[in-house]
């Protein structure tokens, strides 16, 4: 939103420079981004005076100059073709800088003559798209005198943001509300007076779906003289980047900015019949004012007439019924439309205009009639005509409900002092209609839709107040039961762990496409009414989506090898309960070959590694955990399990990732991933912060090798467990080492092969005591599992 300090001054009557002004602005929360002044372009720029105009001795189309300036007679070569004597011209001496042309200036020869500076036209110093020829000034001006006093264009422009719940303040009128509320002036808005009508209005106006368009206010002006607008109107859009049209328009545009109130106006000459708002139909489409044609459906707002679409409400008119030099009657709309259709009609059509941009943030709605009001008053002023009566399609709900508003709040919620006077001059300053009582009942304007309660007042009231005299205070204790940091402590050792597995971490949307939740169990994920993105309609299931777009962008790129983890929520239901912490990572490629070691593609025992090393650093008992050869259907059959905490309690998925998945998400495969779930883990299993010494023996440990055999459907990991219970005290490891089927072996059996590290812990074991221990690490097999040593 930009604005010059004299349109500022339409609407508060102050003193304060640009620079106080903006302060101000910054502290009452109007965040100020950029203050220019056209004036310091041409600071350099002067007027001088052309003593005489002689042709160039080389070049026909160029003439030596010989000028009056600031800084004495100078010889300027210049070939513009209305440079001739007795001329007043802008003249830049030798090292000013030209915008328009974006050189600085140095002395020159121009075909053998000496040329000292320019005289430029007004194209080149961007005070107008005029190139025709150099800037002829009055006779009347001074030489010497800065080219900026004499054309009065000392006004700076302030560019500012507007925050989405303040869309007041899309019109200068709020900005200068909001700063007279603060001290820096007096608000002189001039109150639009109403014009009465000659005739009916002759265009009749219908609205066919209130929910899209809540009023449609017209009104005809006809006889009209369009054309150029005032000099003070193409001034004031100019500054802040508009390009005058004809007056019409521009009276449009100007009240855009001035009071945040969009209109459109259209030639009646074009309009067949009813105009009226109403949902698009299938294979409608229309030129617009930009050039393009654009073709709407049922989601948008259109105005149409009888016969053809004029354009989409709230977003933008169309070339047919647009006011030309030749308009002599004119249909001015005020209307309301509803925010949410204007956006989502703005991101289908990609169209950004002003009137869009206020719309979808909420309009004024009593702003209807006032803005209809002064777009009269101004037409009337500047084209002639006589107005018709207005004509009201629709209804305008501008009535709120009172706050009800203990006094007092402001000092609970900000510890503020301030008095009962201020507070109740504050909100009178800003609009509000206020009834003092034990507790008030206060009524916010029909401009600030986003007052709500009583903390909203409150709000107001600190900001304009000042946050800068807010009471520091020491925050209280926080509680130190170590319960109350485990689940931000459980996050933190998850992430560690994946880092130091060799993992980058990412931080992907919490939001993904539909069939990406399908994919990954997402069927009843929460879905997004307004969306920031037709890609992202939904809440993720798992973090895996973001993760394998991540891995998708890296492999399109020419990495051989991607590691990526995220800790993150994942929502695979609707209801509260169902979002989750989830700590998952993803593997995919075979690396780069080196002298270490070949490429590896990823598999299923890699995933389940990584899973059991986070598991550990969380204070899962891994030794103890169970572990099922299943899981969701986006994982890999036959190369995928379920680690968990007894048959019920799920700790973590892992495996490789199914094709298929894959393929719709555009990933080549295979890709291995881990989803671990940290706070299914019971506190009790936690270790918390603080772990215990680590126990260690002086005494050497034995290792033994036992090869058993044991049915097909055995899995490894049951076997290593039995071997590993038969005397927990001595047996600090258990590692499968190798796996054996074939000749030798019954078709239905296979060898499984292990190492058992006993540690003693109080004396060196002789010889019968390590017999006894295996012979109990071989009963327990064989009681386990059915398993028998290999002969």
């Amino acid at each position: 939103m930009k604005f010059t300090l004299s349109w500022l001054k339409r609407h508060l009557e102050t003193d304060a420079s640009i620079d106080e002004i903006a302060d101000m602005m910054v502290r009452i929360g109007l965040e100020v981004e950029d203050i220019s002044n056209p004036a310091d372009a041409l600071s350099a720029m002067s007027v001088g005076h052309i003593l005489r105009a002689e042709r160039h001795p080389d070049a026909d189309k160029l003439q030596v100059c010989t000028v009056a300036t600031k800084d004495g007679e100078k010889q300027i070569v210049c070939g513009a073709p209305n440079a001739r004597a007795d001329l007043k011209v802008a003249y830049a001496p030798v090292g000013a800088y030209v915008p328009g042309i974006d050189v600085t200036l140095t002395k020159a020869k121009i075909r053998g003559v000496e040329s000292f500076g320019m005289l430029c036209s007004a194209s080149e110093l961007e005070i107008s798209d005029e190139h025709a020829g150099i800037m002829e000034l009055p006779a009347a001006a001074a030489v010497g005198t800065p080219l900026a006093d004499l054309l009065d264009i000392d006004d700076p422009v302030i560019d500012f943001e507007v925050t989405p719940n303040r869309p007041d303040t899309n019109g200068v009128d709020g900005v200068a509300r909001d700063l007279a509320a603060a001290g820096l002036g007096k608000l002189i808005t001039p109150t639009p007076v109403p014009t009465d009508g000659h005739f009916p209005c002759p265009i009749a106006i219908e609205i066919d779906d209130e929910e899209a368009c809540p009023a449609f206010l017209g009104r005809v002006i006809r006889n009209v003289k369009n054309g150029p607008s005032p000099a003070w109107l193409q001034a004031q859009l100019k500054a802040i980047g508009l390009r005058p049209i004809n007056a019409l328009v521009d009276v449009t545009n100007f009240l855009s900015y001035d009071r945040a109130r969009p209109l459109h106006v259209y030639d009646t000459s074009a309009l067949m019949g009813t105009v009226r708002a109403r949902r698009g139909r299938e294979g409608e489409s229309f030129l617009a004012l930009d050039g393009k044609t654009y073709s709407v459906d049922a989601d948008m707002t259109v105005i149409a007439d009888d016969e053809k679409v004029l354009g989409l409400g709230g977003v933008m008119g169309g070339e047919a019924s647009g006011c030309t030099e030749e308009t002599t009657s004119v249909l001015i709309e005020s209307a309301l439309f509803d925010p949410l259709i204007t956006a989502r009609t703005g991101r289908r059509t990609g169209i950004v205009s002003d009137a869009r941009y206020r719309f979808e943030r909420g309009v004024d709605p009593a702003g209807v009639e006032s803005g209809m009001d002064l777009a009269v008053q101004m037409i009337l002023e500047i084209c002639g005509g006589e107005v018709s009566d207005p004509l009201l399609a629709g209804s305008l709900e501008t009535a709120r409900e009172a706050i009800t508003f203990p006094p007092n709040e402001v000092e609970r919620l900000t510890g503020l002092d301030v008095t009962e006077g201020e507070k109740e001059d504050i909100l009178l300053a800003l609009g509000f209609e206020v009834s003092r009582g034990g507790t008030w009942e206060v009524t916010p304007p029909t401009w600030r839709p986003d007052i709500m309660g009583k903390a909203d007042l409150v709000e107001e009231i600190a900001r304009i107040h000042g946050f800068d005299d807010l009471p520091t205070l020491p925050l209280p204790p926080m509680p130190s039961k170590r319960q109350l940091d485990r689940p931000r402590w459980l996050e933190t050792m998850a992430r560690a762990g994946f880092a130091e597995a060799g993992y980058l971490e990412t931080i992907s949307w919490a939001f993904c496409e539909d069939q990406a939740a399908r994919l990954f169990g997402g069927e009843t994920a929460p879905k997004l009414s307004n969306p920031i993105s037709s890609d992202l309609g939904r809440m993720r299931p798992s973090p895996l989506p973001g993760l394998l777009a991540a891995v998708q962008r890296n492999a399109a790129y020419g990495a051989r090898e991607v590691r990526l983890f995220e800790v993150g929520a994942g929502y695979p239901g609707d209801a509260p309960e169902d979002q989750m912490l989830i700590a998952a990572a993803v593997q995919w490629g075979a690396g780069a070959k080196t002298w270490q070691r070949p490429p590896r593609e990823p598999s299923v025992f890699d995933a389940k590694a990584l899973a059991l090393e986070i598991l550990g650093r969380l204070g899962a008992p891994v030794d103890n955990l169970m572990t099922f050869a299943e899981g969701p259907p986006h994982y890999h059959p036959g190369r995928k399990g379920r680690l968990s905490l007894g048959p019920k309690t799920t700790l973590a998925h892992f495996g490789e990732l199914h094709p298929t998945v894959l393929k719709a998400l555009d990933v080549s495969g295979p890709v291995i991933a881990v989803e671990l779930y940290p706070h299914a883990l019971p506190p009790s299993k936690a270790k918390g912060p603080s772990r215990p010494a680590r126990q260690t023996s002086k005494l050497m440990p034995l290792r033994r090798d036992f090869a058993f055999v044991v049915d097909k459907a055995i899995a490894a990991d049951t076997l290593l467990k039995a071997v590993r219970g038969a005397d927990k005290a001595l047996i600090s490891e258990v590692h499968l080492f190798d796996i054996y089927e074939g000749d030798g072996l019954p078709a239905d059996r296979k060898s499984l092969a292990v190492t058992v590290t006993i540690q003693p812990k109080e004396a060196s074991l002789d010889e019968a005591a390590i017999n006894a221990l295996s012979a109990k690490i071989v009963a327990q097999a064989e009681k386990a599992v059915g398993a028998t040593l290999r002969g």
